[in-house]
């Protein structure tokens, strides 16, 4: 009896699957002694995994026993090791393990389609890059071994169609590259390839790795929108033609086998100002209103066209009309012009330099011709002359090569000096001269207008440098202008003006309105500088009279107007000694003023110095208060509000 036991380890191991490969090793242990007898001699071998693998007795190697193993067939093996000591013999102890061994990929099958034919319709209408069909090689191996690039290697003449790897499917995708056209060709036929990416030279001899297929792809019949003759198109006219006058033509057709008729418009929104009109059935564009070339020498407008039986399918081109120049503008002055002549200046001198613009663009450039008005021919003080011509260098590019000129040509300097014929001009004889000048082009036919160039008279100095044009400056004093003694009289105004008003605004607030009696003292107010001692102060005034309501009252005649019936004066109402009060004063005063055309007017002052007698609440004087014996508690106006809260503090 042998004590102790055996432990053995499992490894998994990858392989190709050659007869003899090394797979793994395997090792197991044992407790007892190796020195006593055979104990510890462990042999291997194998229970379950046969015939596909072989382990060696003594060193545990695990080896492919079987020929051209393959992962499609069967990727997993369980192989059961035993290990027994005793040198194997009968009575010694085993101990077993599993090891698992799986098959590595290798790139030893080729794609597959899964059928030889595939068959599409595609619309004519799919948009280029959309997809129009998918294929797919199947392929037995896995991961990267599988994965498979597709080509079309025939029927794809035109390069209609192009075919991609979907990443994720491994799928052909077959896409547009130009669009198809049902009436020009309805079907296509393409052979595909498919090929594995990586390729393994040691599984070449089987065969191939790659498989075609054929795809039949028929083409469907869509309604598409009119197809125009041009993408765009190019007009002329000229700018006088007259309205309905037929500037050009634009046609489109229906690509569908139904052929149906077409109708063309004007997008608006390119013609706002309705210049344009288009035949609905012919396309033929009319002038609607008046061209000028100089105001748009460009009208770019959109033509639609829109099948009959289906609105919905719109086509749009774009026509450009450009606007042909005519001779329909004068020229004229380039600038309103204004000259100068010295009173002493020398018979002939030029005094100014004219030239003239034109707003037409003839094709060979603009030629001008000066001359006086028949009745300027025997002008006594100026006379024209033109100026010699030139060469200038043309710099410009000219559209669509419209000019004909070369550079260095010699073209007309378009421009006349204006010269004086004597040197007897005097700013007081006349100070300005009017020389009407025509200028007219060589146009067809020719244009032709006349401009005035106002010539003024100036004194200079010997050098010929204008100092003054105005003819009064022999007339004032030296040293002052005419507009110095505006200046200098308009201040004296101003002056005086605030004088007279300064004497009437005093004069008039010293004057009294009303003619005042100064016994009377209940309608006057009182200045005085000197502070009053309170109520028992009489001084100033008879008390006595305020305190009498019933007095006469006394008739004031107004200063200010004259009234146109004469009244007695007015009797105040009496009442009883003790029965008169502020109230009642009032209304009466009030009703006598209201009914008296004599009284002063709404506007006035009324004072009446009325204190009245018997108040029931008492004197309010704070005089009279402070030099009381009364012990009256003010803190409650504190609890008044922030507007009693001074008042409070001087009570407290």
């Amino acid at each position: 009896i042998h004590s102790g036991s055996i432990r053995v380890c499992s490894v998994v191991s990858w392989l190709l699957s050659f007869a003899g490969s090394f797979v793994t090793k395997v090792t197991a242990t044992d407790a007892d002694d190796p020195v006593y007898g055979n104990s510890a001699k462990l042999v291997y071998s194998i229970l379950e995994g046969q015939p596909y693998f072989s382990i060696d007795a003594n060193t545990a190697d695990i080896k492919v026993a079987l020929q051209a193993m393959d992962r499609e067939m069967r990727e997993e093996y369980l192989v059961v090791i035993q290990a027994k000591d005793m040198g194997g013999h009968m009575g010694g102890l085993s101990g077993t393990t599993t090891v698992t061994i799986t098959l590595t990929d290798v790139n030893d099958n080729p794609p597959k389609f899964a059928k030889s034919l595939y068959e599409f319709i595609i619309a004519e209408d799919l948009g280029i890059g959309k997809a129009g069909g998918k294929v797919k090689a199947n392929d037995r191996d896995i991961g990267d071994n599988a994965r498979s690039t597709y080509n079309i290697i025939d029927g794809n003449e035109k390069d209609v169609f192009e075919i991609t790897t979907d990443p994720q499917t491994l799928e052909g995708v077959i896409r547009l590259k130009k669009p198809l056209d049902f009436e020009t060709r309805r079907s296509y036929s393409l052979k595909v390839e498919a090929t594995n990416v990586h390729y393994d030279p040691q599984f070449s001899s089987s065969g191939p790795f790659k498989d075609t297929a054929t795809v039949k792809i028929v083409v469907e019949d869509s309604d598409e929108p009119p197809l125009f003759a041009k993408p765009s198109y190019l007009l002329q006219v000229h700018e006088n033609e007259s309205v309905n006058t037929i500037i050009g033509q634009v046609s489109a057709r229906d690509p569908d086998a139904a052929s149906s008729s077409i109708r063309y418009f004007i997008d608006r929104h390119t013609d706002l100002e309705r210049q344009f009109n288009v035949d609905v059935d012919d396309g033929r564009i009319t002038l609607a209103k008046p061209l000028d070339r100089e105001t748009d020498m460009w009208h770019n407008i959109t033509v639609t066209a829109t099948e009959v039986n289906n609105h919905s399918q719109i086509s749009r081109a774009i026509v450009a009309i450009r606007v042909l120049d005519v001779n329909d503008n004068a020229p004229e002055f380039s600038t309103e012009y204004e000259a100068f002549v010295c009173e002493n200046g020398k018979p002939g001198q030029v005094i100014h330099t004219v030239s003239a613009v034109d707003r037409d663009d003839p094709k060979n450039g603009h030629s001008f011709f000066y001359s006086l008005e028949p009745e300027m021919l025997k002008n006594p003080n100026f006379t024209i002359k033109k100026n010699d011509a030139k060469s200038k260098v043309v710099d410009e590019f000219v559209e669509f090569c419209s000019s004909d000129l070369r550079p260095f040509d010699v073209v007309s300097n378009n421009s006349i000096s204006v010269l004086a014929k004597h040197n007897m001009f005097r700013r007081q004889r006349q100070d300005t001269y009017l020389l009407p000048i025509i200028v007219k082009d060589n146009g067809n036919p020719p244009m032709s207008s006349t401009n005035t160039l106002t010539i003024r008279v100036c004194g200079c100095s010997k050098e010929g440098n204008i100092q003054s044009c105005n003819a009064e400056a022999h007339i004032l004093p030296i040293g002052l202008s005419m507009g110095a003694l505006i200046a200098i009289l308009a201040c004296v105004c101003t002056f005086l003006v605030i004088v007279v008003l300064f004497v009437t605004l005093r004069r008039h607030k010293n004057e009294p309105l009303i003619i005042k009696d100064d016994e009377d003292v209940r309608e006057n107010i009182i200045r005085y500088d000197d502070e009053g001692g309170g109520e028992e102060d009489t001084e100033a005034f008879d008390i006595a009279t305020l305190q009498n309501p019933d007095g006469i009252n006394g008739y004031l005649p107004r200063k200010d107007i004259k009234p146109d019936l004469q009244f007695m004066p007015r009797q105040g109402q009496h009442s009883g000694p003790n029965g008169v009060d502020v109230d009642e004063f009032i209304n009466v005063r009030l009703h006598e003023a209201d009914n008296d055309p004599t009284a002063p007017p709404y506007d006035s002052i009324q004072i009446y110095g009325y204190e009245g007698r018997g108040s029931v609440a008492g004197s309010l004087s704070s005089l009279e208060t402070a030099s009381s014996d009364s012990d009256q508690n003010y803190d409650y106006l504190r609890e008044w509000g922030p507007r009693f809260r001074r008042l409070g503090e001087l009570y407290s």
